[in-house]
């Protein structure tokens, strides 16, 4: 099995679409979209079904992806010390970060924090906010940035940031008309949805249920950039993060706000058992202070 079409297949799921994969990895679309169909070739199942130029995982695809995830956390752990150890020694921060904010406040914060501390190396991986908590309490990560549906045992929990939730709509969508989307407007119209334990998820669905309001679920997945990338395709609308959303307004993803108010609750991680250091203290505090900013933006 191709170690290089496993990392391929990884990144599209990841991060929802081929294109954006290739990106990240530094190759073509169509190099990207040849590796996935020659994996399936070699495996012998379909990784992904092909919707209206659109690549969804299968449910063979996402069993698969769970064993991969598994083998490139361990792998990228080997990696990352090494290096560390070979470049920068002692002189490092290690951070674990849910997608939602991987691509917009953790740059803002991690570009505050060069600039009194230029010297110091910085690693960041991405991960479902579960895996961000057992990197936090194995000690591998300083600190990490979760989602709050996660347990809490064995680990150092503060609210980090709480942003109001927006509908995301595809342009020209019936509801692009309304300036605010009621829960029972969503009634019968093909929804994106996230994951069944997020908390945010959890609160939309409550609503639905009170106002008899019956979102069709075509769609479902951990991550927000996910949402919002299968909204800019055309595929539903569905409840968005506005922080994750603001990379997508060129891609023409329309926002309205959603009532009930409902929000994403982002918590900063630590460990209880080892007290951060005075460089890991003040790259924390650089994020506490862009998230501030953002607060005031999407709250």
């Amino acid at each position: 099995m191709n170690s290089r079409h496993i990392e391929i297949f990884h990144h599209v799921i990841t991060v929802g679409t081929v294109s954006r994969a290739a990106e990240l990895l530094r190759i073509s679309q169509p190099s990207a979209s040849k590796a996935i169909m020659e994996l399936e070739r070699e495996i012998g199942f379909a990784l992904f079904e092909r919707v209206k130029g659109r690549m969804v995982p299968t449910v063979e695809g996402q069993l698969l992806h769970r064993e991969v995830e598994a083998s490139f956390v361990g792998m990228s752990r080997l990696k990352a010390a090494a290096a560390r150890i070979r470049d920068f020694g002692a002189g490092q921060v290690r951070f674990a970060c849910l997608s939602a904010h991987s691509t917009t406040l953790a740059p803002v914060a991690f570009a505050r924090f060069r600039i009194h501390h230029p010297d110091i190396a910085v690693t960041m991986q991405t991960h479902m906010s579960s895996v961000v908590r057992d990197l936090v309490i194995s000690g591998e990560f300083d600190f990490g940035l979760a989602a709050d549906e996660i347990d809490l045992s064995g680990v150092e929990a503060r609210p980090f940031l709480r942003s109001r939730a927006m509908v995301g709509l595809p342009p020209g969508h019936p509801l692009c008309d309304h300036d605010v989307v009621q829960a029972g407007d969503l009634n019968g119209f093909d929804f994106v949805a996230l994951a069944p334990e997020d908390t945010t998820r959890k609160e939309a669905d409550a609503h639905f249920s009170a106002c008899g309001s019956a979102p069709r679920i075509v769609f479902e997945t951990p991550y927000s950039s996910t949402v919002c990338a299968m909204i800019a395709a055309g595929v539903g609308v569905g409840i968005v993060n506005p922080l994750t959303a603001e990379i997508f307004r060129d891609q023409q993803v329309v926002l309205r706000r959603f009532e009930p108010a409902i929000h994403f609750r982002t918590l900063l991680l630590t460990s209880p058992h080892a007290r951060p250091s005075r460089v890991v203290g003040a790259c924390i505090d650089a994020f506490k202070e862009v998230a501030q900013s953002f607060a005031r933006r999407f709250s």
